[in-house]
């Protein structure tokens, strides 16, 4: 049982009250006393409107319900609908043009270019690996994956393959051409890089010697000037590091004596509290809020065994060089930090408010996080590791319905400021488009806080579950493959970018876009993931470091500046077509179709249901029901519930059909996960199972979930396996 304090009306968890009193607040000038009490006064102001938010959320899709029952059978007349949508305030007028004046941003957010990691702050191991993400061995993205093919004897093994080493340092070599072209030359005849007379030479395997097309793309280098071990380069914005070292087994069989190059990569990260975790109680909060500490602290630390050997692992230093007109360069060599708060709908136990009720769970991450925060903001001049030059906290808020959500999280950041005696707009907001309301008003969002606003980003997975939900009476959906093909997903992810670019962000704040899913698919992502920065995004999420060094090929190859220059001239799309419902319409779906999208869907949902409920974990790669492997997380698992709830509420399938699909899948998820002694199979007994049980709720009762969201089962599975296990 949780133990509490009661402290200026609040019953505060025992584990958090220490926590928060002898860890976050020395240090900040604060004292306990006047942060609880503060706290207190802020929490009973914002959760009554809290709670109305929720309630007119209810409201509202019980309205669209009513709308769609009465329209059942006929096709949907979009204008209609949308008048309907603009007479229940669902739809809220569009105001005059403006500009957001959001002031005090990093350059990784306001001018810069560059992949996003989005990483579970619970895990301290990732936190680590994703805030050194900065930076990236080039050399081994591509050896370790599948971006290089394995033909002719060029597999990877245990050991170092040489043949598939030639084809990696080919591949570079054709990069640094394509990217930082000599003049009259190439990369590949280079047989040293020396610095004269402030510039890059470089002599090649005829004795000529040459330098860059482009001199300005030479910015610095380490070393003598006649033997430099790095030569650091820059395009885009974006930093390249040539090292060189003829004593490394690559560098002393290369021509130039290149060991590796390095690639500025994940510009930003993203620290998870939300869809990526499962944090359902006063410990897990203390836990994850611990390592957000170490992090502005700049003493975070871990370490793990890997192959027999301990690995340690703490925040890299900065990175300096000597300029090339002389004097030094210091680049950061961290990722710049957002934290990802939970949205507006979950509670959580760690402080009870009147009447015993559950704290809202965004408004105690507001306060946390930005408490905590502070340790970076604050300028300690002992604090190497600093994340926020600009002297701004980024906060991501996911799962805002509307104007009146984000208005509510700027009116709250507003409060929290003041709690905590931080200049205004020290609190900048990520806006997730992820909601449907929230893209239908998305203008009127980025209003809503356009002093603090920093990110707009499209999320199509929970976008999409947001779409069936909404829209569960409309009728059957599309079978999920079909989705991103729909009408309305298009001009989602054209409008958002469109809607950014007139509303000011290009120079001040990112334009971003979702999800690569599969991490095993590097080559895939290279041939597809380049649409992103293409589509005028300054940032796209990736699934690791490995991934985040790839993408970053992208930026090189495509001046999103230029491309937000040119959009910014087009004019937004217009809503008729993401207000087009992807419902199937007269399907002749086979058996073994419908049969094979409720198993897919069921995999995903078990396979990482299963995981979530006995594990704690929240994110994991579940292998698809062909085996490739695919990130999910919450908000995938939100579409693959919604849309067999949807095609049940239809008549797709049947009940028992379904119940049917689910045993069996569990089967094969139990065999997938067989190597692991700590697994707990869901076939053994179905009726004890508490992930097995929690995955059929999240299907046969996905109708009535608020919003169709995913938490309130999870939490209370995931709280009653820690029950059962306490005792």
């Amino acid at each position: 049982m949780t133990q509490y304090v009661m402290c200026h009306g609040l019953q505060v968890a025992q584990i958090l009250y220490d926590f928060i009193n002898k860890e976050v607040l020395p240090g900040t000038g604060i004292s306990s006393d006047d942060f609880w009490k503060k706290t207190a006064a802020f929490l009973d102001e914002m959760a009554p409107e809290n709670r109305e938010l929720l309630r007119k959320r209810d409201t509202l899709q019980k309205q669209i319900d009513t709308w769609h029952k009465e329209h059942r059978g006929s096709v949907i007349n979009v204008d209609a609908y949308k008048a309907f949508l603009e007479r229940i305030g669902y739809l809220v007028p569009e105001g005059e043009n403006f500009k957001i004046k959001t002031t005090g941003v990093d350059a990784e957010v306001s001018t810069l270019a560059g992949p996003q990691l989005v990483v579970p702050l619970s895990n301290t191991r990732y936190a680590l690996n994703a805030a050194n993400a900065r930076w990236g061995s080039l050399y081994d993205a591509f050896y370790g994956t599948d971006t290089i093919s394995s033909a002719g004897g060029s597999e990877p093994g245990k050991d170092y393959n040489p043949k598939r080493g030639a084809k990696v340092i080919e591949r570079v070599r054709v990069f640094l051409d394509e990217i930082f072209p000599l003049d009259g030359a190439s990369h590949k005849d280079s047989v040293a890089y020396s610095i004269n007379g402030g510039k890059l030479s470089v002599a090649l395997r005829d004795d000529s010697i040459v330098s860059l097309k482009i001199p300005k793309q030479f910015k610095g280098y380490r070393g003598p000037t006649s033997a430099p071990t790095i030569i650091l380069l820059v395009n885009n914005g974006l930093h390249v590091e040539l090292l060189i070292d003829r004593t490394h087994p690559i560098g002393k069989d290369d021509l130039a004596g290149i060991a590796d190059v390095e690639l500025e990569s994940a510009l930003s990260t993203i620290m998870d509290c939300e869809d990526s975790v499962a944090v359902v109680d006063a410990e897990d909060k203390v836990a994850m809020y611990r390592n957000w500490l170490g992090l502005m602290k700049g003493d975070l630390t871990t370490s793990f065994t890997k192959g027999g050997e301990t690995i340690e692992r703490a925040l890299n230093l900065d990175r300096k060089y000597i300029a090339h007109g002389g004097g030094e360069i210091v680049l950061p060599s961290r990722s710049l930090m957002f934290i990802r708060n939970v949205g507006h709908l979950m509670k959580n136990e760690s402080i009870l408010i009147a009447n015993n009720e559950e704290v809202p769970e965004g408004l105690l991450d507001g306060v946390i996080t930005s408490l905590i925060a502070i340790h970076d903001v604050q300028a300690n001049a002992n604090n190497v590791h600093r994340n926020s030059r600009a002297g701004s906290v980024y906060i991501v808020k996911p799962k805002m319905h509307g104007p009146e959500e984000v208005a509510f999280t700027n009116k709250a950041f507003n409060k929290i400021e003041d709690l905590l005696s931080l200049p205004r707009y020290t609190l900048k907001v990520g806006i997730m488009d992820e909601e449907r309301r929230t893209t239908v008003n998305l203008k009127e969002c980025i209003r809503a806080a356009y002093n603090r606003v920093v990110f707009i980003n499209t999320g199509f997975l929970d976008r999409t579950g947001d779409e069936i939900h909404t829209s569960m009476h409309a009728g059957a959906m599309v079978r999920k493959g079909d989705m991103k093909s729909a009408k309305w997903i298009q001009a989602y992810e054209s409008r958002n970018v469109d809607i950014g670019l007139s509303c000011g962000l290009k120079g001040k704040a990112q334009i971003g876009k979702g999800m690569w899913p599969m991490p095993d698919l590097m080559a895939d992502m290279l041939k597809t993931k380049i649409a992103h920065p293409k589509s005028g995004a300054s940032t796209a999420w990736v699934p690791s470091p490995t991934a985040a060094t790839l993408h970053a090929l992208h930026y090189h190859q495509v001046d999103v500046a230029k491309i937000q220059e040119m959009l910014s001239k087009s004019t937004p799309k217009p809503l008729h077509d993401i207000l087009t419902i992807p419902v199937a319409g007269r399907q002749n779906w086979s058996v073994e179709d419908v049969e094979r999208e409720l198993e897919n869907n069921a995999q995903g949902i078990l396979g990482y249901v299963v995981r979530w409920v006995n594990h704690g974990v929240g994110c994991s790669k579940v292998p698809d029901i062909s085996n490739i492997g695919l990130m999910e997380d919450r908000a995938t698992l939100r579409i693959s519930s919604q849309h067999i709830a949807n095609w049940l509420e239809h008549g797709v399938c049947d009940t028992k059909q379904v119940m049917a699909v689910m045993k069996r899948m569990a089967v094969v998820v139990d065999k997938q996960n067989v190597a692991d002694r700590t697994y707990q199979p869901m076939a053994l007994n179905f009726e004890t199972s508490l992930a097995f049980r929690a995955a059929c709720d999240l299907v046969f009762k996905g109708v009535e979930q608020p919003n169709g969201y995913t938490e309130p089962l999870l939490h209370s599975y995931r709280r009653e396996l820690k029950r059962q296990q306490s005792y």
